[in-house]
């Protein structure tokens, strides 16, 4: 990007700064699980999503309460997005995923 237009870096630079880098008025640790939730409602890539958790455990927050920010995803985004954020999640913090036991298809009949 630097090389195509440094001017646009420049100010995207700038607007991270301002809006999540720089020291305002929500801790940073606040500033990461609303990251994590927008990302997942937005069903970012899966690596961006994970950077974001590995910066959050590396605050201090711990995975219960990651994993709360990605739950309140699911009245505005739903189960779709959410699932994608809790794979995500389970995969960085080492949780094993419990697959729900009711069946939806009987291929049988």
């Amino acid at each position: 990007m630097a090389n195509a237009d440094l001017p646009v870096l420049k100010a995207a630079n700038n607007l991270v700064a301002a809006a999540y880098t720089d020291q305002r008025h929500l801790s940073r640790a606040t500033k990461e699980l609303i990251f994590i939730n927008s990302l997942t409602a937005l069903r970012a890539p899966k690596g961006q999503i994970a950077s974001h958790i590995r910066v959050a455990l590396d605050l201090g927050i711990s995975p219960i309460e990651i994993l709360e920010a990605i739950e309140i995803v699911l009245p505005e985004a739903g189960i779709v997005a959410f699932q994608h954020g809790f794979e995500v999640w389970a995969e960085i913090v080492g949780a094993e995923a419990i697959e729900p036991t009711i069946s939806v298809h009987d291929s049988e009949k």
